[in-house]
């Protein structure tokens, strides 16, 4: 593991990573969801891919990489942007799992991977819709100290501007982004996904104009699951350019 400072718009970013096969030069990213960091992308992937360097990221606020600044899903694109510049990768694909599937996009890499990523807006129950309601009526009074009782689990125990941050990324539609990616994308998703569920998959797949999509049994983490087929498709498209 190691940590690389990076400066955005005036402000340091340490940033966590690890490199596995380091001799390698063919390189791929694998950037993790909201929540999550990345021991999590490791555990699935790290066992894998044994042909490509990896790169694992731990983006600001998750895992070992802190952050109290308030960011945009552009801004952690830009930080990672930056970040690879500095350490000189150009990687040969980048995976984004959920939140991270964003991110992903917005790196423009000739392979994308999608793993149930976000982007597509999912309308709240009504569960949702009446707790947002109430915590806007009890504000004014002051009741603002009890929002621990109103967030997302997404946010539980982050900071301030982590929360402001959530509230940032949590309802973007990213179809413009989707649509305008011009090179190969793979999708894989969980058919039981709640997060991201399937038919989001369904959706990003008919705007990115050349793209693969596989749904695969599991829920927002069936990738823990399914490394080796994710495996076998994405050396088959890699060798498919060769």
């Amino acid at each position: 593991m190691a940590n690389r400072q990076i400066l955005y718009q005036g402000i340091s970013y340490n940033i966590n990573y690890e490199i596995i096969h380091p001799k390698i030069e063919e390189t791929i990213i694998i950037l993790h969801g909201w929540g999550s960091n990345k021991e999590v992308m490791k555990s699935a992937f790290g066992n894998y891919f044994k042909d490509h360097r990896h790169l694992y990221i731990d983006m600001p606020g998750f895992g070992k990489s802190p952050n109290e600044t308030v960011l945009t899903t552009h801004d952690y694109a830009a930080i990672m942007i930056q970040f690879l510049e500095e350490l000189d990768v150009q990687p040969a694909v980048v995976f984004g799992h959920s939140f991270g599937g964003k991110v992903a996009t917005l790196l423009n890499p000739d392979l994308l991977v999608l793993l149930s990523s976000a982007g597509i807006i999912v309308p709240k129950s009504f569960k949702v819709r009446a707790k947002i309601k109430l915590f806007k009526l009890l504000k004014p009074f002051g009741i603002s100290s009890l929002r621990r009782f109103f967030v997302s689990k997404d946010v539980e125990g982050m900071s301030e501007a982590m929360y402001k941050t959530f509230k940032n990324v949590v309802d973007e539609d990213f179809s413009a982004h989707f649509s305008h990616f011009q090179k190969k994308a793979l999708l894989f998703w969980g058919k039981d996904d709640s997060a991201t569920p399937l038919f989001t998959g369904e959706k990003i797949a008919a705007l990115i104009p050349e793209n693969s999509f596989f749904p695969l049994e599991g829920d927002h983490y069936f990738f823990l699951k399914h490394a080796a087929f994710i495996q076998e498709q994405i050396y088959k498209e890699l060798h498919a350019k060769h």
